[in-house]
């Protein structure tokens, strides 16, 4: 979200609902701000190369750019997105499978304590791989809600959202501020508690994530 007024009507969501925000767009710290003034947390929607050539948009990174170029274009779009505590893709089939700038970026993040969510436009992406040998707290998206915006289609995903968080404890979905995904989500939103199932910002699944590792027992080999 960004380019468009009407995307403000997101705002009538659920604060737990985190905004994913693109850089140097119309509306990119307005909206930034506006949602920490909600308590909702911010994502920096980072426009990176895609396999398609699609058109990038502002800021994009590209797999031609220098480790100096990203980090640059990297501060430059946060700075317009005030208030991001992560960082997920905007495209990028091409550039997260790419090492040597996902090592960049997941340096940017480190430095700064921030998360990364890998939105798997592509399923070879090795984000979250050079995430976890990084020391950056990192998440993937589960399920598109609005490829189609129609009703059945939503629903279709939602439900699949929804088995996918009852079997392994947590899902994560993405969706844009179309009319039909806002008005969805305010219908289907609430049914959640019903199946057990608790909508939290996405720090907080970073967290419980953190949580459920270091639970894990430690498996060391020694010889005597």
């Amino acid at each position: 979200m960004g380019y468009r007024k009407q995307d403000e009507a997101a705002f009538a969501l659920p604060p737990q609902v985190t905004f994913a925000i693109l850089p140097h767009t119309p509306y990119s710290t307005r909206y930034s701000v506006r949602a920490s003034e909600q308590d909702r947390e911010v994502m920096l929607h980072m426009p990176m190369e895609a396999l398609a050539g699609n058109r990038l948009g502002p800021g994009a990174l590209t797999a031609q750019m220098t480790e100096q170029a990203i980090t640059q274009e990297l501060g430059l779009a946060l700075n317009s997105v005030p208030h991001a505590i992560g960082l997920n893709n905007h495209m990028g089939s091409k550039l997260t499978q790419l090492s040597s700038p996902m090592r960049t970026t997941m340096n940017f993040l480190q430095t700064r304590q921030m998360f990364f969510v890998d939105s798997r436009t592509t399923r070879y992406s090795k984000a979250e791989k050079i995430a976890a040998l990084q020391g950056v707290p990192s998440a993937h998206r589960h399920v598109f809600l609005d490829h189609f915006q129609d009703e059945a289609h939503m629903r279709q995903q939602f439900n699949r959202l929804i088995r996918i968080a009852k079997k392994y404890r947590n899902a994560v979905g993405i969706g844009h501020p179309y009319e039909e995904t806002l008005r969805f989500l305010r219908q289907a939103l609430p049914e959640l508690a019903g199946h057990g199932i608790r909508l939290i910002p996405i720090s907080a699944l970073m967290q419980e994530k953190a949580l459920a590792l270091a639970d894990q027992p430690v498996s060391t080999n020694h010889t005597e």
